[in-house]
């Protein structure tokens, strides 16, 4: 991958032609195909994750620090995976006080997530939080990295939106590191996912979209930038963990 031009958005991969030419027409193509598969998401995360998906989520959240009576900012909600895992942590509707605020470019991902959790929804971009300067205690985001539009604005936007000691989780797919793991990867995902699709009837985009998840890990930037680019926004101690060669988890702290 060719690196930014100084001054440029840092772009979590190149631009997909096949797909769209530049960023408007991403956000279009993404804003389409997620609101076209929402409905399908949790079934075939399910598959993909094989039982495990909540479990990890949840012990993700714990490792980075989130506990009772934190609000959180879950962007990227998508479905309301990761933060159905982060409402039972804080005590959200509880007498713990805790709270989860949800947001997604989908109206379409927000719909699912709205419906199966009792929680404030926001439409919008990780580049423009719709929330006041240190308004939350962490943030966190699901397998969504990929999807932004400007790695370094959002961590701008992250780091502005949390109180002095908050902290963030960015989960993420990882190719792994051996030639043979991403073979079988990418046979994964561009072969037998869409395949399991057709199985349980999803929609033709949700093919496509299992395609795309696949290009869009292949090509994106190694931990190291992600890592640089948080430093860059003002955080502290930036880390990465990862877990069975391809579970990304980025913590770090204002």
């Amino acid at each position: 991958m060719a690196p930014n031009q100084p001054g440029a958005p840092l772009l979590p991969h190149p631009h997909l032609d096949r797909y769209y030419g530049g960023a408007t027409q991403k956000r279009a193509f993404l804003k389409n195909i997620f609101d076209e598969t929402a409905a399908d998401y949790d079934r075939v995360e399910g598959i993909l994750a094989i039982g495990s998906g909540r479990w990890y989520r949840r012990q993700a959240l714990l490792r980075a620090g989130l506990k009772a009576g934190d609000r959180v900012l879950d962007v990227a909600i998508g479905t309301g995976l990761v933060a159905r895992e982060a409402q039972k942590i804080v005590g959200a509707n509880t007498d713990r006080g805790g709270s989860v605020v949800g947001l997604d470019p989908s109206i379409g991902m927000l719909g699912q997530a709205v419906a199966s959790l009792n929680l404030p929804a926001v439409l919008g971009t990780g580049e423009e939080l719709p929330l006041a300067d240190a308004s939350v205690d962490f943030v966190s985001m699901g397998y969504a990295l990929r999807h932004l539009a400007d790695l370094s604005k959002a961590f701008s936007e992250f780091h502005r939106v949390l109180k002095p000691g908050g902290r963030i989780c960015l989960l993420e797919i990882t190719k792994p590191a051996g030639a043979l793991g991403r073979k079988a990867m990418a046979i994964y995902f561009r072969g037998l996912l869409p395949v399991l699709s057709r199985v349980v009837r999803t929609k033709p985009q949700t093919k496509q979209l299992w395609v795309y998840y696949w290009e869009t890990i292949d090509q994106c930037v190694p931990g190291e930038t992600v890592l640089a680019a948080l430093r860059a926004a003002g955080f502290q101690e930036p880390k990465r963990r990862v877990e069975l060669g391809i579970f990304a988890e980025y913590t770090a702290t204002k």
